[in-house]
This record gives C-alpha cells, sequence and structure tokens, in this order.
C-alpha cells in the first residue's frame, strides 16, 4: 500500500499541480478579461464532470470544482451553441428573449452583443496569461536562484564528427549561432540537439582572433531522464567540467527581462520544431501528450527532491522544479490554444477576424461545421500523441509481457 500512495504521489500529484496551474490561469485570463468588460459569467469550472465542490459569489457567478482535474473552462451567460458565435440569425433570436426576460438593454451584458474587439481581447486574454505566467515563474526564478552558466568552451573534439570536419578546436569559445548570441553551454547544447542534418554558422572565440564556421549536427538518440529516448542533433565536442558553473545573478527589472527572453525563446523553439517536423526534418514520434506531461511532471519532481534531507525539502525541491516545468508547458498551452482551428482560441479569433471585415458572423452552419472538423483534427493529434508517449514508455512491450 505504501509503494502505491508513493507512486501516485511522485506521478499524480505533480501532473494535476503543473496542468492545474496551467489551465487555471488560461482560464482566469478569459474570466478577468470578461469581467473588466462587464460580461455577464455563469459558471468557472476547474476540472470536468460532477461537481465536487461548488459556490456563489456576489456577482453571480458559479465556482466549481469538477472530479475530473484535466482542465477547466468558463461559461459566459447565453453562451450555449456549439461554436460559441452565433450568427445573425440567432443574434436576433436571443436579444428577444434576453429583452423579453430581463428588460431592453439587458443584452449588452452578454458576451454575445459585445463588440468584435472586445470578444477578441477576451479569447485572446487566456493564451496571453499563460505567456504572462511563464514570463512571471522565469523571471522568478532567475530573481531568486539566478541563472547558472557554464562556458560555451570546447574542451574535446570527437574524431570523425561534424565539429571536426569542421574545424573546431579545444580552446575555441562559441559566441554566437546563426547569429544568436550563445550565453554558456545550455544555450548552446539546445540549439544544436534542436537542428539535427540543418547547417548552423557557428561564431567563435579562438584567442584573439574571431573565426566564422560551419556545422552540421548529424541526429542521435539521447536517453534523457526526464524526457526518455529522443532524437537529438549532435556534433561531437564536449563541455567544461562542472566546476567552472557560475551564477549569474539579475535585479528585479534584468529578471522580468530575461523571463520575456525565455518565454520567447521557448515560444521560437516550439515554433521551430514544429517546423521541422511539418517538413520532415525531425521526427513525429517525438510529439507527446497528457500521458508525456505526466511521465515528465513526475520525473522532474523526482529530480527536484534528489538529495532532500527531510519533507519540507522533498516538497519545496519538487515545487520548484515543477513551476519551471509549469512555465515551458504554460508557453506551449498558449501557443497551441492560438492555431485557428475552431475549438481553440485561435479558431475564435479567426471567426472574429471575419466578422470584423464582413460585418456579420459566419452562419451558424459554418461555424458547426468548422466546429466538427476541427475537433475531429484535435482528437486525432491527441490520439496520436498519445501513442507516440505510451510507445516511449513501452507500454505495449510490458502488456505484451503480460499476456505472454
Amino acid at each position: 500500500m505504501t509503494s502505491v500512495l508513493q507512486s501516485i504521489f511522485i506521478n499524480i500529484v505533480p501532473f494535476l499541480f503543473v496542468l492545474g496551474l496551467v489551465v487555471v490561469i488560461h482560464e482566469l485570463g478569459h474570466f478577468w478579461a470578461a469581467k473588466a468588460f462587464g460580461i455577464a459569467i455563469d459558471q468557472f469550472s476547474i476540472g470536468f464532470g460532477r461537481s465536487l465542490v461548488h459556490w456563489r459569489d456576489r456577482s453571480g457567478v458559479q465556482w466549481r470544482i469538477g472530479w475530473l482535474p484535466l482542465g477547466g473552462y468558463v461559461r459566459f451567460s447565453g453562451d450555449e451553441n456549439a461554436a460559441s458565435v452565433p450568427d445573425q440569425n440567432d443574434l436576433d433570436s436571443m436579444r428577444a428573449s434576453i429583452v423579453e426576460r430581463e428588460g431592453p438593454g439587458a443584452e449588452r451584458r452578454y458576451f454575445q452583443f459585445k463588440p468584435v474587439w472586445q470578444r477578441a481581447i477576451v479569447t485572446a486574454a487566456g493564451p496571453a496569461a499563460n505567456f504572462i505566467l511563464a514570463i512571471v515563474l522565469f523571471a522568478g526564478f532567475l530573481a531568486f536562484f539566478g541563472e547558472p552558466v557554464l562556458p560555451a568552451r570546447v574542451t574535446l573534439v570527437q574524431p570523425g564528427t561534424p565539429a571536426e570536419r569542421a574545424g573546431l578546436l579545444v580552446g575555441d569559445v562559441i559566441e554566437k549561432a546563426d547569429g544568436k548570441t550563445i550565453k554558456g553551454w545550455g544555450d548552446l547544447e539546445r540549439y544544436i540537439q534542436m537542428r539535427a542534418n540543418t547547417p548552423i554558422a557557428f561564431q567563435v572565440r579562438r584567442g584573439d582572433a574571431e573565426v566564422d564556421l560551419v556545422a552540421t549536427p548529424v541526429p542521435d538518440l539521447l536517453d534523457s531522464p526526464i524526457a526518455g529516448k529522443v532524437m537529438v542533433g549532435k556534433l561531437g565536442i564536449a563541455s567544461p567540467p562542472r566546476s567552472e558553473y557560475r551564477v549569474v545573478r539579475y535585479n528585479p527589472v534584468e529578471a522580468l527581462g530575461g523571463g520575456v527572453e525565455r518565454t520567447w525563446d521557448t515560444l521560437s523553439t516550439s515554433i521551430f520544431y514544429i517546423g521541422r517536423i511539418i517538413t520532415g526534418n525531425a521526427p513525429a514520434d517525438q510529439i507527446g501528450s497528457v500521458v508525456g506531461i505526466a511521465n515528465t511532471s513526475g520525473k522532474v519532481a523526482e529530480l527536484g527532491a534528489k538529495g532532500a534531507s527531510g519533507p519540507l525539502e522533498v516538497v519545496s525541491g519538487s515545487a520548484v522544479a515543477l513551476l519551471e516545468l509549469a512555465a515551458v508547458i504554460s508557453v506551449s498551452l498558449g501557443f497551441m490554444n492560438l492555431l485557428p482551428l475552431p475549438v481553440l482560441d485561435g479558431g475564435h479569433l479567426a471567426f472574429y477576424a471575419y466578422e470584423a471585415v464582413a460585418r456579420r458572423p459566419l452562419p451558424a452552419r459554418i461555424q458547426a461545421i468548422g466546429y466538427r472538423l476541427g475537433l475531429a483534427l484535435l482528437v486525432g493529434f491527441m490520439l496520436f500523441a498519445t501513442w507516440n508517449d505510451l510507445q516511449r514508455l513501452r507500454v505495449f512491450n510490458f502488456l505484451g509481457g503480460l499476456f505472454s
């Protein structure tokens, strides 16, 4: 029983903590923006399914916690159709119903009757809240803990590798990659790993001279303690010893700037890697789902608690590590929600863009078709991502062993 409880704590609790944080902040973004514009809100839910606990605040919003803590939502008053954006006929019918029930002018409190620019802001506020959360978390780490930096100096060049063919030498300090400033070995490693089979233009400091080189990382299977086996780019160089780590300290303003920079780097890296998958330059089996997030959360929590001497240090160490993971996932969630699929915020923003140009919303029939197509694409993507995670975790090998 103890081992079962320990397994649940290590794998499930961290996952719910990370997912709950990024989803709640996302939905609060929608909620706060709607409140700012005086939009009537029926319900704010953390989780889905039957309510475990619920209450109503003074403004009439019902707050609830569902038994399935895998998401959440904000339900605006009158938000009932599939695409959440009625066409003109639906709007006329809804307006008449509201006026009859609540009196003239009451419809102005409803999301559907707000100006299109206000609806767009409310919709975009969810992803924006995720980016703000990431900035705050990254900035907090930089302000409180600083940033450990290892010099991007080459201490070993393996024979027959892309590094040797490019002319890299021991002692070279890599300052830029494709024009991007390299602050330390971590920056360099992440840049190389994302660019297998892609030439990289390096700017290298060699003594007092500046040397320009081009090297193409080769694909290599990396067994990561967190992500498992992943295909990455490799040059064939080694880093300085860990004794050369130094901690860079940031004041609050510098930390905030660093938080913005890290959030942008995470976002641009995600977009870059998705582009590589679409063009066939990176394997699609690296795409993960909530299963992968759950597994990663557990491993991150374990690594964060490693070396702790007591329960308090275990919890605090795990929490700090999970908050850093939450920052990365928050950026990913914000980006994914901006994709132009009708079931996502980006799809709604596309509908509003059409409405702003055409001066009327899309017909409900077209919206409903778009909603179903978008839902089918999203479900298919999630099934594919879940299959990748199950393969990576060797679940099918385990099940095969059970029944062999």
